[in-house]
């Protein structure tokens, strides 16, 4: 039996893990839960951790996995698949090829288009490199697109360097969004995205990174977030 906050820090994480494919930070589930410091934090999650229903992943800033959902959730969300992959660069606007379903284990194929920086910019890459198999669960409508990680400026956010990102394809964002943006039309770069002031703010999740603000005319949108392929 879990005690109320211990359900909704539960709930909180599992709606962050599906809306953005990373958990939320201890400053996040602090303020959602409206607790006073992160040592609450930390108390809830040993006890959520003890009772099987996360996990922690070693050596892994604010790793966590939702290994299951009590009854009581289970008819409000649906726990997704989640797998992790890379990305390092972006593409233009070219379209990837469409994603291939691999019927023997339920997976769909999709292509890896190069390399996309977390942390300075790098020039955009429209080739394919090659193709990871994906859990179909993970993928909703339309196209998609995987990407490896280049850098660190992601990491509180759980997304390291040498991950692989899947990407659903679309030309718009809400703020909050982590998206691949494309910045002057030659480098490409995964960043939470906001709206400020008529501005566009590119925000890291490192404090060695600054926020990078810049006109709508300069950012493009090539896609949002929706899952992370690890490797060990």
């Amino acid at each position: 039996m879990l005690t109320k906050k211990q359900l909704d820090l539960l709930e909180f994480i599992h709606k962050r893990v599906q809306k953005d494919g990373v958990p939320p930070s201890f400053d996040e589930m602090k303020e959602a839960l409206d607790l006073r410091s992160k040592s609450g934090i930390h108390r809830l999650i040993t006890a959520l951790e003890e009772r099987g229903f996360i996990r922690r992943l070693a050596h892994r800033a604010r790793a966590l996995e939702i290994v299951k959902l009590p009854d009581t959730m289970q008819g409000k969300t649906e726990a997704r698949g989640f797998t992790p992959r890379v990305i390092e660069g972006d593409r233009p606007d070219s379209i990837p090829p469409k994603a291939k379903q691999v019927e023997s284990v339920g997976a769909m194929e999709l292509p890896v288009m190069g390399r996309i920086a977390a942390g300075v910019p790098i020039a955009a890459i429209s080739e394919v490199s090659h193709n990871v198999a994906v859990p179909a669960s993970m993928l909703g409508k339309g196209e998609h697109y995987a990407l490896e990680v280049k850098g660190d400026s992601m990491i509180d956010l759980g997304i390291n360097d040498g991950d692989v990102v899947i990407i659903r394809e679309t030309r718009t964002a809400d703020n909050g969004d982590i998206v691949v943006a494309l910045v002057e039309d030659s480098e490409a770069t995964l960043k939470r995205f906001r709206r400020q002031n008529g501005m566009i703010a590119l925000e890291a999740a490192n404090p060695a990174y600054e926020t990078r603000v810049l006109r709508e005319d300069q950012v493009k949108v090539q896609g949002r977030l929706v899952g992370l392929i690890r490797s060990y």
